[in-house]
């Protein structure tokens, strides 16, 4: 089976290095028109430069596809909004989303300032659903899209020093669990890549020095085209991480019924049971039986 995007239009945002360049890349290469989007910013978010997004979408070109360049920050509405005229004015019609942009400015929570927290969740989760808002209602009159959410072990399991992102990386898979349900009867698959890479927003963090190779952004990058392809599953969540692929979900176990009058005693009586996950229904699997 060959995976093809002839006569596909795929927007990436932070696609001016790392991981979403070599998305941006493969996505051109097997036949998409790709939008490249960069602030060009710093890791933490300051400064800018639509140079970063100029020569990934010139390398498109170069290689014989088709690609532009934008500079919008995901946080500017009405940047993003230009964004998508200005795709929909060249080709018409968006069929992929590939929400990549972010930021790191990493503290101890006892150490960070206020507004840190609303800087990160700004970029990862309200510059997701502006590029999302404005995109949904084109994907739902043409009865199709692929949106990808970049989550992170970080929200998935939490990371010393990142609450911040956490929460905002945990904040999209709450976003795509609802837009799976919503975009269904309009063939738009939303879904997740819960990436490990060696890019500069993770050269400094404990555990990547000397992964360059080892972790390699273009080893996620597979994951991520199948997740913007007409195959997609829809609400998942993928890992991928130095060529290993794996998925992650949400899950509740049976639990235990104490009835009605169930007390705060009866809570701690059987706070084990209550807590076992090894007995489990799976959200998945109860939706499936139903």
């Amino acid at each position: 089976m060959t995976i093809s995007f002839e006569n596909r239009v795929a927007i990436v945002t932070g696609a001016g290095g790392g991981l979403g360049k070599q998305h941006a890349l493969e996505l051109g290469h097997r036949g998409a028109k790709v939008v490249v989007n960069d602030l060009g910013g710093a890791v933490d978010g300051s400064g800018g430069s639509i140079s970063a997004a100029e020569a990934v979408a010139q390398e498109i070109n170069d290689a014989g596809g088709t690609a532009i360049a934008n500079g919008a920050s995901v946080t500017d509405l009405n940047a993003v909004q230009a964004m998508i005229d200005e795709t929909m004015s060249n080709w018409g019609r968006i069929d992929i989303l590939v929400n990549n942009a972010g930021i790191l400015r990493d503290k101890t929570f006892a150490k960070m300032e206020i507004l840190n927290w609303h800087t990160v969740l700004d970029v990862h989760l309200n510059g997701s659903m502006n590029c999302t808002k404005i995109a949904w209602p084109i994907m739902m009159e043409q009865n199709y899209g692929r949106i990808v959410m970049t989550t992170s072990t970080s929200g998935l399991f939490g990371n010393f020093g990142q609450s911040n992102y956490g929460a905002a990386k945990l904040g999209l898979v709450g976003f795509m669990n609802t837009l799976r349900f919503e975009g269904a009867k309009f063939n738009i698959h939303t879904n997740s890549i819960a990436p490990i890479a060696a890019t500069r927003m993770t050269l400094e963090l404990p555990g990547f020095e000397d992964s360059a190779e080892r972790l390699a952004p273009e080893l996620v990058t597979p994951a991520v085209v199948f997740l913007c392809s007409e195959v997609a599953p829809n609400g998942r969540i993928i890992q991928a991480a130095g060529g290993r692929y794996y998925s992650a979900d949400v899950r509740e176990n049976t639990g235990v019924d104490l009835g009605a009058n169930a007390s705060v005693e009866d809570i701690a009586t059987n706070i084990d049971a209550i807590l076992d996950m090894s007995i489990n229904l799976g959200i998945l699997e109860r939706q499936q039986n139903n």
